[in-house]
Parts: structure tokens; C-alpha cells; sequence
């Protein structure tokens, strides 16, 4: 293959989530290599990433694509064909810059890639090129027939109909070579995984085969300390009527069973580090699983407050009318009993006047 990588980054992989395209699905468990490719056979730019034994981005860069910083350390995209949004975090905010500056470079590589293939195109092509004369003349206000000489100074003459059917012809043709791309790239993409998953696995049985050896030989030198053992313990056996040399024995083989004990420790402290840092790992991995449930949770009650408050929002509108109108029913009443106070106050004067008399 010709394709091969221009810039790698290491970053979390996250994709939007299809059902509610809010809330992000992390794609990859711990960071992965993000990389740029560039296949100079057919001047394509793609973003790939893998995890584990499957490719979690196989995206083809185009012009209309747009690399947007959301955070200091997190940055995302939109594939229309794969129909996904793309998310990585980083662990720093340079990462991330440099991957956007990437990303812009190849954008505009792509977008000349793309200007440069189809003008090879139209010139391999030149049948297909016939409206560009009509577009002329169009700009020059004259008649929409293309003249075209032929023997005897006879004019032909193609109608501005025949120049429609070639360049609906062209587009045609230009949908086909571009679905064959698309045929292509995802032919390269699972050849690219399969190329990766088998490098792995022979990564993966030369530790095996490297362990192995290890372990032999670690085994041999055992056999080793066995056998020598067991030729002091003849010596002992031989020299039960010496006491002296006995004795000798007796305390070399001490010190070589303390030797021993010494090394089995060793070991044992090594099985029990390797089991602590394995555990280790697990809480780390059960602690990020439970901080993305609670992020989950968080914004799911962020949804339900937004909600609350919107209802809110609602009644106390309602409220401040009913309010409004209660304040106008009470001053009407207070126009009427106002009304009333006066009639009261006339009919007093009244009757004193009555009275008076």
C-alpha cells in the first residue's frame, strides 16, 4: 500500500451518541493512537485509529470538514459519511493544538488534492468539457448554439439541450468514480485493520516466546541448585563418621536452604507487587466507569432542572396574570365602594337636613 502516516497523537476517543446526539460514548477504554494518513496513489487524506482488534475512526478528510476546539484539552469533528461526530480528549492543551494545526493543514491538502484531480479529469476528459464555450457565449449575450466546422465549410450546430445532456453525463460519471473510491477506501481501511490485529499478535508471541525462554532457563538454574544440593546431602550421608566435616556440611547446607528461602521471598514479593498494581488498574478502571455513570447522571438531572425551571418560568408568568387581574377586580371594587361612600354621604346630608327642619 501507499498509504502511510504523517502525524500521530495519543488521545480518549469518544462518538456522539446516535439516539440522543448529546451525550458522548467513549470509544476506546484508555487513550489511543490517533494518526494522519496519506495515500499519495490516490491523494486521500484519512484520520485512523484502533483499538483492540477493530478500527474505532476510519475518517476521510474533506474541504467542508471542520476541526472545532469545544475545550482547552478536548476537540471535535463531523464524518457526513460515516454519519458521526468524532470527539478526542487530550491530555494537554499543546496536543491539542498541534492535532487542530494537522487538521487544518491536511484540510487545504485536500482541498488541492481534489482542484488538481479534477483538472486532470476534464483534460483526460475533453468531450465532457463542451458547455464551458456556451458558458462564454452566455457571458457575451449571443445566441446558446456551439458552431462547430466541418467539411465543405459546412456549420453544425448543437443545441443548448445537447450541452445539458453532456454535462448531466459528466456528473454521472463523476458519481461513479467517486462511489468507486468510497469502494476503495473501505477495502483499505479493513486491510489496514487486518494488518494491524496481525502485528499485534506477533507483538503479542514474541513476549510469549521471550517469557518462555525465561522461564526455562530460570528452571534449568533451579535443576542446577537441586542437583547440588542433593550432592552435599550424598557428602553428608558419606561423612556421618566425621563429625567435623559434618558439622561443615551441616552449616553450608544452612546457609544454601537460607539462600533459598531468601530467593523464594524475593519472588514472592515480586507475584505479590504484580498482583497489587493489577488491582490497582481494576479500581482505576472501576473509578472512571463510575465517574462516567455519574457524568451521565449529572446531565441527565441538568435536563430535568432545565425542564423544572422552564415549568416555573411557566406558573409564575401564569401567577404575575392572575395577579395582574386579581389588582384590577380589587380597584374596580374600590371605584364601587368609593361610589357608594359618596351616595352614603349625600343621603346623610340629606337626612340632616331633613332633620334640621
Amino acid at each position: 500500500m501507499g498509504e502511510q502516516p504523517i502525524f500521530s497523537a495519543r488521545a480518549h476517543v469518544f462518538q456522539i451518541d446516535p439516539a440522543t446526539k448529546r451525550n458522548w460514548l467513549p470509544a476506546s477504554k484508555h487513550a489511543v493512537t490517533v494518526s494522519f494518513f496519506y495515500d499519495a496513489s490516490r491523494s486521500v487524506y484519512r484520520i485512523i485509529s484502533v483499538g483492540g482488534t477493530k478500527a474505532i475512526i476510519n475518517s476521510t478528510i474533506t474541504p467542508n470538514m471542520t476541526f472545532t476546539k469545544t475545550s482547552q484539552k478536548f476537540g471535535q469533528w463531523a464524518d457526513s459519511r460515516a454519519n458521526t461526530v468524532y470527539g478526542l480528549g487530550f491530555s494537554t492543551e499543546q496536543q491539542l493544538q498541534q492535532f487542530a494545526e494537522q487538521f487544518k493543514e491536511v484540510k487545504e491538502a485536500a482541498r488541492l488534492a481534489r482542484e488538481k484531480s479534477q483538472e486532470r479529469f476534464e483534460l483526460a476528459n475533453p468531450a465532457l468539457n463542451f458547455a464551458a464555450p456556451q458558458e462564454l457565449s452566455e457571458e457575451r449575450h449571443s445566441p446558446p448554439l456551439l458552431a462547430v466546422n466541418g467539411p465543405g465549410e459546412e456549420r453544425l450546430f448543437r443545441s443548448k439541450s445537447a450541452e445539458v445532456e453532456l454535462t448531466v453525463e459528466k456528473e454521472r460519471v463523476k458519481k461513479m468514480l467517486s462511489e468507486g473510491s468510497m469502494c476503495e477506501i473501505n477495502l483499505e481501511a479493513e486491510l489496514f485493520t487486518l494488518q494491524d490485529s496481525n502485528s499485534k499478535l506477533v507483538e503479542a508471541l514474541q513476549e510469549a516466546n521471550s517469557g518462555v525462554e525465561q522461564w526455562k532457563k530460570q528452571l534449568a538454574e533451579y535443576q542446577e541448585e537441586t542437583d547440588r544440593l542433593r550432592d552435599q546431602v550424598s557428602e553428608l550421608e558419606a561423612q556421618l563418621g566425621h563429625p567435623a566435616a559434618g558439622q561443615a556440611a551441616r552449616e553450608e547446607l544452612s546457609q544454601s536452604v537460607e539462600e533459598l528461602e531468601a530467593l523464594l521471598s524475593a519472588k514472592d514479593q515480586e507475584i505479590h507487587n504484580l498482583q497489587s498494581r493489577k488491582t490497582d488498574v481494576g479500581e482505576l478502571e472501576k473509578e472512571r466507569e463510575e465517574a462516567v455513570e455519574r457524568l451521565q447522571d449529572l446531565e441527565r438531572q441538568n435536563g430535568d432542572l432545565e425542564e423544572r425551571v422552564q415549568s416555573a418560568e411557566k406558573t409564575l408568568a401564569s401567577n404575575q396574570e392572575e395577579q395582574n387581574q386579581a389588582a384590577g377586580e380589587v380597584r374596580r371594587v374600590i371605584d364601587v365602594l368609593d361610589v357608594k361612600i359618596c351616595d352614603l354621604n349625600d343621603l346623610r346630608q340629606s337626612l340632616a337636613k331633613l332633620i334640621d327642619k
